[in-house]
């Protein structure tokens, strides 16, 4: 049961957290105030746009703070009249001292990785990018150094084979809630044991750019299905095609050798079908530049087995 008048502030920009958000309201937690970053422009028509947890609060009516600074000392001094107890961060900017201080207890967040393994702002893509067949969730003491606190609890997600990005980031935000609940109720009652980060076994999850997101065909093929996945859908991974950008979101291991140049695509039956440096890889789903997203059989039906000539 939560303690009677707890306050917790809620710090977030995407969809995330919202699960665990919406868990420790459900508890009956008192939430001052939640923090977000500043609204966008976007688009063409320069189109207002805000994150995710802004959309959360305002359905809510809970108090918003987008502040362009978090050292700015308005700002500070709007956190500390909520008088908080505690401020609970996920996916969120970094913290400055002042800012996490704060609170009685102190502030946690949910980190998408097995720290210290993946320390960074894209935790789950690279976990995938490289393999990984396993990661998972923690929460943890915000300190002075990004993703370096000291570890409260942490648990264990498996990664398919096939999974993709989407997929894993979704069913991570699912299960964030009970761990992030469990860490409240520990924190609360003072019943915590804490575990000191091993800073010999960190690894970077550092953010992905597009200009990084191009596909070498000339690597093996199991790396490039991991690459593919790792980044679909957003950022995406892409190719050159007749001179143009096609987005690459879903590929399939054949176990067939490689049967010409790395990066020549060919089409048989509906299926699409490319070389890497060791063996052959499906192109499942993918989206022509300027043109909706589809499947690999629809693009092959479009163009026609015979125009499919070489992704760069």
């Amino acid at each position: 049961m939560p303690q009677e008048g707890l306050r917790i502030a809620l710090m977030g920009s995407p969809d995330f957290g919202i699960p665990s958000f919406e868990a420790i309201l459900n508890a009956g937690y008192t939430v001052p105030a939640v923090v977000t970053v500043p609204d966008k422009q976007k688009g063409r028509g320069l189109k207002v746009q805000y994150s995710d947890v802004k959309k959360f609060a305002l359905e809510k009516n809970i108090p918003l703070l987008q502040p362009e600074s978090l050292k700015d000392g308005e700002f500070i001094n709007q956190l500390k009249e909520l008088k908080p107890d505690l401020f609970v961060i996920i996916a969120f900017r970094i913290l400055p001292a002042e800012v996490f201080g704060i609170p009685r207890y102190g502030s946690i967040n949910l980190h998408a990785s097995l720290l210290p393994k993946y320390r960074g702002a894209a935790p789950i893509n690279w976990a995938i990018i490289n393999g990984e067949k396993e990661s998972g969730l923690t929460t943890f003491f915000l300190n002075e150094k990004v993703d370096t606190g000291n570890i409260i609890l942490q648990k264990r997600v498996s990664i398919g084979a096939d999974d993709t990005f989407g997929e894993v980031y979704y069913r991570m935000s699912e299960e964030g809630p009970a761990l992030v609940m469990k860490t409240i109720e520990l924190i609360v009652s003072g019943s915590y044991n804490l575990t000191t980060q091993d800073n010999l076994e960190w690894s970077k999850a550092p953010k992905l750019y597009r200009e990084k997101c191009g596909i070498e065909w000339n690597q093996p093929a199991g790396r490039i299905h991991d690459f593919v996945r790792g980044l679909s859908p957003v950022p995406c991974a892409h190719t050159s095609y007749g001179g143009k950008t096609m987005k690459i979101y879903r590929t399939k291991m054949t176990g067939e050798k490689t049967n010409g140049k790395p990066g020549k695509a060919y089409a048989a039956g509906k299926s699409l079908y490319v070389n890497a440096a060791d063996a052959v890889l499906e192109i499942l789903e993918l989206q022509p530049e300027g043109k909706k997203a589809m499947k690999a059989a629809d693009f092959v039906n479009g163009v026609g087995k015979e125009s499919i000539v070489v992704f760069e």
